[in-house]
């Protein structure tokens, strides 16, 4: 922010001077350049436009008395534009009613300056406009900013620090909703608990941080191989579980031996020391609404199907 903001000020303000009579644009640009300014300009409201679309200034000095399309037309276009309304408008003007300023005011007009132009007037104004959309933008800039770390917090909330998938509050989140849903439509949705073998053991032989490793990498391999729509959660430790929407419990069990086959097939660093001679992991499926009448109970039923394959000699599925 700091830094973005400080390139931005080292550049110069870019004003669009619209007049089409050469010697308003001379006085103009003499003022203008001698405070430091890059000045561009336009003779037509039509030429103003093209000019502000391809390269936006910083502000414009826009002369009502223009050929065709007027002053008030062209600033009225500009305000009407999403990405051009914020652009400060200084209307230059030799009428000095109240009518024509009133005209200006409805038209979007930032301020107004009449002929003869002071030179002093001309300066403060501008830099005054400057000033106010610098701090628009730098406005602009904090909400996005504030935006972005209020998505990252969220997200944070929900997911689990070392393997990036959910965290057990909100694999209970979407566990109930799922299941509401499965209610309200008549789909079933089956629950996967998912458990590294030996991981235990693994952890005490080689460290934690190898340890650490092995869960994101099998995090990982899990993530890359299960659908947009299923929900992938580090239940607690080595534990996993995985929501499958819309999945009977023969589909889930299928689902269930593709992933085991996965992770059995795959290498993970001294693997070989382990009783497998490799990482396995052994699952427990359930299925709502042919299992359990609840999320509790679909939880429950999962993880004792989980114990059963423990049981049995892991590197296995077991189904309710």
């Amino acid at each position: 922010m700091e830094s973005s903001a400080a390139s931005r000020n080292e550049r110069q303000d870019t004003i669009l001077v619209v007049d089409d009579k050469p010697n308003n644009r001379l006085l103009l640009n003499t003022y203008l350049v001698s405070a430091g300014y890059e000045v561009h300009f336009a003779i037509t409201g039509e030429e103003a436009l093209v000019s502000v679309v391809a390269d936006p200034p910083h502000l414009i000095v826009l002369d009502v008395l223009l050929p065709q399309m007027n002053g008030y037309e062209v600033c009225r276009t500009l305000k009407l534009t999403e990405r051009l309304k914020f652009i400060p408008v200084i209307l230059v003007t030799a009428l000095h009613g109240e009518d024509e300023r009133l005209k200006g005011i409805n038209a979007g007009a930032d301020d107004f300056i009449g002929r003869p132009i002071n030179k002093l007037e001309l300066l403060t104004r501008v830099k005054s406009l400057l000033r106010i959309r610098r701090l628009h933008e730098d406005l602009e800039q904090k909400i996005l900013e504030l935006e972005r770390a209020k998505l990252q917090l969220q997200q944070l909330a929900v997911t689990d620090g070392l393997t990036g998938l959910y965290n057990y509050q909100h694999f209970k989140h979407k566990l109930q909703v799922e299941i509401a849903r499965s209610k309200r439509y008549g789909l079933p949705v089956s629950l996967l608990m998912m458990d590294i073998d030996f991981f235990k053991m693994y952890n005490d032989h080689f460290g934690h941080p190898l340890g650490d490793r092995i869960l994101r990498r099998f995090s990982n391999l899990l993530f890359e191989h299960v659908r947009q729509i299923d929900i992938l959660s580090r239940y607690g430790g080595e534990e996993f579980s995985l929501i499958l929407p819309g999945t009977a419990k023969e589909s889930a069990k299928v689902v269930a031996e593709k992933l085991r086959a996965l992770i059995e097939k795959s290498y993970f660093p001294l693997s070989e020391k382990l009783p497998f001679g490799r990482v396995t992991m052994s699952i427990g499926v359930a299925c709502y609404p042919d299992d359990a009448k609840n999320e509790e109970e679909l939880i429950r039923l999962a993880d004792q199907a989980l114990y059963r394959a423990k049981k049995e000699g892991r590197n296995r599925t077991v189904t309710t």
